[in-house]
C-alpha cells in the first residue's frame, strides 16, 4: 500500500479538527497478545494494575522506567480514529499504529490535558502526561511523511500520534460506547 503524502495528510488536518470534544464514541479496541501481533475486539475489560487484560503493555516494559519496567503512566496507548484513519488510508489497517483504544473524540492537549478523566463503558481513564511520539514502526507502517507529520509541532498539539492514559476505574468497554469527558 503507498503511504500518505504529506499534502494529503495535511488535507485531513480539517476532518480530524471536527472531532467532538466532550462526547465521542470508542471506534476500534485492539488487544497486543505479542510483539507485532493484533486483536480487534468487540469488548475488552480494563483493570487498574493490567491495563487493557490481556495486552502484552505490563510485559512489555518501558525505557522511561529506571528499572525497565512498564510505565504505569503509559499503561492505555489512545489514538484519535479519525486521525489513525488518516495516516492508515484504510480503515483496516489502523490496529497498525499499535494503540489499545482508538476514540472519535478530539484528544488534543488543549481539549485533554494531563489529569482529565474519560469514562468509557463502565470504566474511567485518566489522560497521562507521558508523550506518545511516533517511532520507526509507526514510518514503517505509514512511512516517513507521517511519522513527519504526528511530530511535528501540529501533530504534538493534536496528539495526532495519539496519547498515554491509565485506568483509574475498571471496568469493562465495548466499541460503538461513548467516551465522555468528565
Amino acid at each position: 500500500m503507498d503511504h500518505p503524502t504529506t499534502a494529503t495528510l495535511q488535507a485531513g488536518l480539517d476532518d480530524v479538527r471536527r472531532s467532538p470534544a466532550d462526547i465521542g464514541r470508542v471506534e476500534l479496541i485492539v488487544r497486543r497478545p505479542d510483539v507485532d501481533e493484533r486483536e480487534v475486539l468487540e469488548e475488552a475489560t480494563l483493570d487498574t494494575a493490567a491495563g487493557l487484560v490481556g495486552d502484552t503493555w505490563k510485559v512489555r516494559g518501558s525505557r522511561r522506567t529506571t528499572d525497565g519496567s512498564a510505565h504505569p503512566e503509559m499503561q492505555l496507548n489512545i489514538m484519535n480514529a479519525r486521525a489513525a484513519r488518516l495516516v492508515a488510508g484504510d480503515d483496516d489497517r489502523r490496529q497498525l499504529a499499535g494503540d489499545q483504544l482508538y476514540f472519535d473524540l478530539d484528544i488534543s492537549v488543549a481539549n485533554l490535558p494531563p489529569g482529565t478523566q474519560l469514562a468509557l463503558g463502565t470504566a474511567v481513564i485518566e489522560v497521562t502526561a507521558q508523550p506518545h511520539t511516533g517511532c520507526a514502526k509507526f514510518a514503517r507502517r505509514f512511512g516517513e511523511e507521517a511519522l513527519k507529520f504526528v511530530n511535528s509541532d501540529v501533530g504534538k498539539q493534536l496528539r495526532l500520534r495519539g496519547m498515554n492514559a491509565k485506568v483509574v476505574v475498571p471496568g469493562t468497554v465495548r466499541a460503538g460506547d461513548e467516551v465522555r469527558k468528565l
